[in-house]
């Protein structure tokens, strides 16, 4: 198995700070020569691993200055429901997303099975960017039954969140019936949208959601950039 770089994993250690609150947004990391004695490395290695998180939007660097925290990894609540707006919001991110794609095609097995569908059933599926403050965090793919909620596509198109085209559409409230949280390595497709490297690791979650009835409305796979989410579970929206 490969061995994780230094540099990387110098990054993943500051990172790993800026998540714990140890250095708050606006704050200043130490001094290159502070960083190489505590890991025990070059200054050339600590900057590898600064331009790693520059690169990610997580630092930036200030001429004669210094490196100084761009923002801290959002907390991101899985529970009962699940709203992308409401959650970033609660953490004084200003939330925003971009439509990648609209299309409605034929049901995949898993799709079908998760929507109580059959094979083939016409589907409505939405690929679109989640932004935190102008940052990347997650690419989302949401599918939906396309017979019960047919002017869906329409609604994706003039609404800000994928809540409120479904309550456009007659969906008045859902919730969460089941999320699956897996860790996994960026592609390069993934790694350009969301400004990684292809193969930083990302976390995805797959879900189902339900209607009031306990009809499912929504298939739902998505993909955090690592650094830039933590997720959290067990509480409860």
């Amino acid at each position: 198995m490969a061995r994780t770089p230094v540099w990387k994993s110098i990054a993943i250690a500051l990172t790993d700070d800026i998540a714990q609150g140890r250095y708050e947004t606006g704050a200043k990391l130490p001094p290159e020569a502070q960083l190489s004695a505590r890991f025990g490395v070059n200054r050339h290695t600590v900057r590898r691993a600064l331009a790693e998180m520059a690169e990610q939007g997580l630092v930036h660097a200030r001429r004669g200055a210094g490196v100084f925290v761009a923002a801290k990894p959002a907390d991101y609540p899985i529970g009962k429901r699940v709203r992308f707006h409401q959650n970033l919001a609660r953490e004084g991110r200003t939330p925003a997303k971009q439509v990648l794609m609209l299309e409605t095609r034929a049901a995949g097995v898993r799709e079908a099975e998760a929507l109580g569908l059959a094979p083939g059933d016409p589907v409505h599926v939405y690929d679109g960017l989640s932004l935190a403050d102008g940052q990347p965090v997650a690419l989302a793919q949401a599918i939906f039954p396309a017979e019960r909620l047919p002017d869906l596509c329409n609604a994706l198109r003039e609404e800000a969140s994928i809540t409120a085209a479904l309550k456009a559409c007659g969906v008045a409230d859902y919730t969460r019936l089941e999320t699956r949280i897996t860790a996994k390595l960026a592609t390069a497709t993934q790694a350009l949208h969301l400004r990684i490297s292809e193969g930083a690791p990302i976390l995805r979650t797959t879900s189902i959601s339900v209607d009031t009835d306990g009809t499912p409305v929504e298939f739902g796979r998505t993909w955090f950039a690592g650094d830039r989410v933590t997720l959290t579970v067990g509480g409860e929206d």
